[in-house]
């Protein structure tokens, strides 16, 4: 069962780390799902607050991952407009042409916004570009916690096997 348990976590860490890219792919949280399926094993234990803190960062940095795009459109000049459009981009893009739609949604979701709130198009392009920005920090960021926890992963299954 330790095996079996110690394979399941590894593949749900490594598909947290594909979910860092693809937007198809729980990221974080698959990635903290791998560390507990480890500690279910009977050669690794991680403290309750080890997993309850790395569990609040999971949460965190998925639900950042949503919001960052629109404090992009924000930090830009953009207006309430353009973080409508850059949520419904994100959320159509998505459903419309998978992967790319995380990453094209938001921009052209928040160029739209813009455009229908200032009808210029000069004007409209640097908030739907904060967007833009906005999905790299947050992929990032998940990039970097997924990392980390794939290390915590391996560092524990090597040294308590």
């Amino acid at each position: 069962m330790d095996i079996l348990l110690s394979v399941i976590g590894l593949i749900l860490c490594l598909i947290g780390l594909l979910g860092s890219f693809l937007p198809i792919l729980p990221g974080p949280i698959a990635s903290w799902f791998g560390l507990l399926a480890l500690n279910f094993t009977n050669y690794v234990s991680f403290s309750f607050w080890f997993l309850f803190t790395t569990f609040l960062i999971a949460i965190t940095i998925s639900v950042l991952d949503y919001v960052i795009p629109i404090i992009g459109v924000q930090k830009l000049g953009g207006t309430k407009g353009g973080q409508l459009g850059a949520t419904i981009g994100l959320i159509i893009g998505l459903f419309l042409i998978g992967p790319l739609g995380l990453i094209f949604g938001p921009f052209i979701g928040a160029f739209t916004g813009e455009i229908i709130s200032n009808k210029n198009i000069t004007k409209s392009f640097l908030p739907a570009f904060g967007s833009l920005i906005g999905v790299l920090v947050g992929t990032v960021f998940k990039t970097i916690i997924t990392i980390i926890f794939l290390f915590y992963f391996l560092y524990s299954f090597i040294s308590n096997f």
